[in-house]
């Protein structure tokens, strides 16, 4: 049941989808942003947190 796509639209389809995509990064990012400025302890004990699990990982 795939849905068919003509090659006009699909290039259409791609860039709506890449730009509604760009903007919800942005909107993440701000909203990090935010949040840090919020609760700045917060922030720093889960910047070291993850700190730790990117130094504890393994290749």
């Amino acid at each position: 049941m795939a849905e068919e796509r003509d090659e006009g639209a699909g290039g259409a389809d791609d860039a709506d989808r890449r730009r509604r995509r760009a903007q919800f990064l942005r909107e993440l990012a701000e909203a990090k942003a935010l949040r840090e400025r919020v609760r700045p302890q917060h922030a720093r004990v889960a910047r070291l947190r993850r700190q730790l699990r990117m130094r504890s990982f393994r290749w």
